[in-house]
């Protein structure tokens, strides 16, 4: 079972959650600048079980011969473009069920600004001063569904057959909603999701002086994040870097 690794220059991997939240394999590229833009480069691909799993619910749903593709570029492309903070986004197949292209993003705190809570407040916090910064990131289960009306519905009609309680609002613990998944589509997929790790590395702009959620050295956070965690949200999921 392969984990998923991010390699990111600052918004944490949370850079496009779709991905991570349907994939088992995924590596994100990228550079942060002076003014809070970003540049990444992303390589996202789906495992043997969940290219299965979702290939047999695309069968279900439409029954119709359809595009060959499981992760689909142009359509994931057509929904980031138009989420909040993004200046472009080019992404291609390089199979049916890989995605990879490079998408720019405005300012970091502007990414994906998430509208229905009091404030219209981000889910990303992001400080810049000329003596350093700080970056704060919060998903739970308020701001991780709203995520997901930025993207496309393919990716929520997925994760809504995948009884995932980010998708369905469901309160669940991870033992009951893996029990769930097993009960369901079987022991396989259970034990994939419960293996799949998100593997983030991020370069700050200056040297790191605290960190919540991982661990750093000098300018670099690394974290670990369980795909079960992002699917059910039983507890909320926050980090904090400052440098």
């Amino acid at each position: 079972m392969k984990t998923i690794s991010i390699v990111g220059k600052h918004c944490l991997g949370c850079i496009p959650l779709l991905l991570l939240w349907v994939s088992c394999s995924a590596q994100v590229q990228g550079s942060l600048y002076v003014d809070g833009s970003a540049n990444l480069n992303l390589h996202c691909s789906l495992e043997p079980r969940m290219t299965a799993l979702i290939r047999s619910l695309s069968r279900l749903s439409s029954p119709s011969p359809g595009s060959a593709q499981v992760l689909d570029a142009l359509s994931i492309s057509k929904f980031l473009i138009a989420a909040p903070g993004i200046k472009s986004v080019l992404l291609r197949n390089k199979n049916p069920t890989t995605i990879e292209g490079t998408i720019r993003i405005l300012k970091a705190d502007a990414f994906l600004a998430l509208p229905g809570s009091p404030e219209h407040s981000p889910f990303i916090s992001y400080e810049q001063t000329p003596a350093g910064g700080r970056l704060r990131i919060t998903i739970d289960r308020f701001s991780g569904p709203r995520l997901l009306t930025l993207f496309s519905p393919d990716v929520r009609d997925y994760l809504s057959a995948l009884m995932a309680p980010v998708a369905t609002g469901e309160a669940l613990s991870q033992q009951e909603y893996l029990v769930l998944v097993q009960s369901v589509y079987g022991k396989a997929v259970a034990e994939e999701i419960t293996a799949s790790r998100i593997h983030l590395t991020i370069d700050f702009p200056g040297s790191i002086s605290s960190i919540q959620g991982g661990r750093a050295s000098e300018n670099r956070a690394e974290f670990t994040i369980p795909l079960g965690d992002l699917l059910v949200l039983d507890s909320p999921l926050r980090y904090e870097v400052s440098w």
